[in-house]
This record gives structure tokens, C-alpha cells and sequence, in this order.
């Protein structure tokens, strides 16, 4: 796995709606805040995407507040952002779609 141009990150950003691009520590990652109607519904998407994470070996950065979730993806190895972390950035919001 290698670390994704900016150009291929901008494009990979298009087909990603809802996400944004952050800089923390000098690397890019990929941010989404996720809206419920409690703490509870928020916990369990927090468990179901710390799931999928576990399935894939690929784990985010996950914060669980009251009526909302802040999931975080990037490549600790890349310091950065690769196809993974796009991949699972897409599969996160599915599980809010179904």
C-alpha cells in the first residue's frame, strides 16, 4: 500500500460526500461527523464500525458523544491517506445508510 497523491485524494474526495480532508500531525486523514437522536444510537454505530475496522485489520479514530460520532480514517504506516482508508471511509457510511 503507498500514500495517495494529492491529486488522487482530491479525486478519491469526490465520490466520498459528506467527508472532509484534516491535516493532523502533518498527515492528511479522512473525517466524518455522523448525527443521531442519542447517546445509545451513537454507541452502536460506534461498535459497528469498530467491527467492520476489526474485520478489515484497518481501525479509525473513533469519538462518541452525545448524539453524534466522529469516525477518523488515515494510515499510520503511510502518514497518510491510502485506498484502505477511502475504502473504508465508504463502508462507514454505508452502515448509516442500512
Amino acid at each position: 500500500m503507498e500514500k495517495m497523491s494529492e491529486h488522487a485524494v482530491g479525486l478519491k474526495m469526490r465520490e466520498l460526500p459528506g467527508w472532509e480532508v484534516v491535516e493532523v500531525d502533518g498527515g492528511k486523514r479522512l473525517e466524518r461527523e455522523f448525527a443521531f437522536r442519542d447517546f445509545v444510537s451513537a454507541m452502536a454505530f460506534s461498535v459497528q464500525v469498530g467491527m467492520l475496522a476489526e474485520q478489515a485489520g484497518h481501525h479509525p479514530a473513533i469519538l462518541t458523544e452525545w448524539g453524534r460520532v466522529t469516525v477518523t480514517w488515515w494510515s499510520h504506516s503511510l502518514g497518510g491517506l491510502g485506498e484502505k482508508d477511502f475504502e473504508m471511509a465508504e463502508k462507514t457510511s454505508d452502515l448509516q445508510k442500512g
